[in-house]
């Protein structure tokens, strides 16, 4: 059973982060507070309604492939269930209204992926990272492509992926062998395998847009020669529909702990000629390019720790009021564990600390968004150089508690 952390949320934004002062700042235009609480209500009844029930079974079914078709196919329910938050305009929370996102603050769209990761890890992922693809995409790609793509992203009709590691190459991105020749026409042919890719493929969304790195002929070796490409498993057409099928496909599926309902694709490039793909950014940029999306994904890996904490300390609360065993003093009998003292602190413990790893993910999301929104040249960079110090530490505590 899951019960939505929304007075939580509350406290942390309210009486940690000061919303309701930046709000009065005018920073956030006219965002109220009444709206704020509004969308965590919301959110919080979508996520234990709709996406908790999804969790066991996710994990139980997990997802499939055809090896005939390289189709992935994900756990009964969860289509329909990504169908409706997608519908209900979830994916658009922290988006540019330019490209038909809402324009909220990020801390008002990590508070909606803090209920999405608590309610079902497995399916939130593939929400957090088509999130960080469309911030990517809007700083770095061409206007065309934004035109292109971001729409659908924001919209959750298309989902994005990041692909970096290779068989060979994982922590050190400087060896890696996807290659990436011009076609003449502006476009490139991918070539390669990517491993360990999250949501590569699957049945959720009609499109998925792969950002890829990959090296081009005349590249310089190590990182200096990494560039980025956006890669659809559809080429779209002149109406910006999925059109023809692109050279990528499945060729298997990983199997991690906890989490066997988020695909975690093998994903082959370029098996029939070379997928096609577009330059993002500068040749040989591309892993500054790709930073971005790395880097949004630290801080939101981080808020992950915490709903995973947030839902192991629910089912510790629940299993202590009910496990009986033993006895204290003046009573008649067994007593529910939670009445022992020692564990009774092992409780307080973990709500402790999960609670000062959410704080430290807010602080984050709040410099972040105070650098974007603030319009003192002096003021946004001490925010972003705040931001830039908080956010290996948002990652490395909200995961290690």
């Amino acid at each position: 059973m899951y019960t939505p952390q929304i007075e939580d949320l509350k406290h942390t934004l309210n009486d940690i982060i000061g919303i309701q002062k930046l709000l009065e700042s005018g920073v956030f235009g006219d965002l109220s507070q009444d709206l704020i609480e509004a969308i965590l209500v919301e959110g919080g009844k979508f996520a234990s309604e709709v996406i908790a029930p999804l969790n066991r079974v996710g994990d139980e079914h997990g997802c499939t492939l055809d090896t005939k078709t390289h189709a992935v196919t994900t756990p009964p329910g969860w289509k329909e269930a990504y169908q409706q938050w997608s519908q209900g305009g979830w994916a658009s929370l922290p988006c540019e209204e330019d490209y038909g996102g809402q324009g909220l603050p990020l801390l008002v769209g990590l508070a909606g992926q803090e209920l999405w990761n608590t309610a079902a890890l497995a399916f939130g992922l593939g929400t957090l990272l088509t999130q960080g693809a469309v911030n990517a995409l809007k700083a770095h790609a061409t206007d065309e492509l934004k035109q292109t793509y971001l729409p659908k992203m924001v919209a959750g009709t298309w989902t994005g992926t990041m692909c970096l590691t290779e068989p060979q190459a994982g922590s050190d991105l400087g060896v890696l062998k996807s290659k990436a020749v011009p076609n003449g026409d502006g476009s490139y042919a991918i070539s390669g395998t990517k491993i360990f890719i999250t949501y590569g493929d699957h049945d959720l969304t009609e499109n998925i847009i792969h950002l890829v790195l990959a090296r081009l002929p005349d590249a310089p070796e190590g990182y200096r020669g990494i560039s980025m490409f956006v890669v659809p498993k559809f080429i779209p057409d002149a109406d910006g529909a999925p059109g023809k099928k692109n050279d990528v496909k499945c060729i298997g599926l990983e199997h991690k702990l906890g989490i066997h309902g988020s695909p975690t694709a093998v994903l082959q490039f370029g098996d029939e000629g070379g997928a096609t793909g577009w330059l993002v950014g500068q040749e040989n940029r591309g892993l500054n390019c790709m930073f971005t999306m790395m880097n949004d994904a630290r801080l939101h890996v981080g808020m992950q720790g915490v709903a995973v904490a947030e839902r192991a300390f629910q089912l510790a609360l629940s299993y202590a009021k009910d496990r009986k065993q033993g006895s204290k003093p003046g009573s008649n009998g067994p007593v529910a564990i939670i009445e022992h003292p020692d564990v009774a602190r092992m409780l307080l413990e973990m709500k402790s600390k999960t609670a000062a790893a959410r704080a430290i993910c807010y602080e984050t999301a709040r410099a972040l968004d105070l650098a974007e929104h603030l319009t003192d040249e002096v003021e946004k960079s001490e925010q972003a150089a705040l931001a830039a110090l908080l956010t290996p530490i948002a990652k490395a505590f909200g995961t290690d508690i």
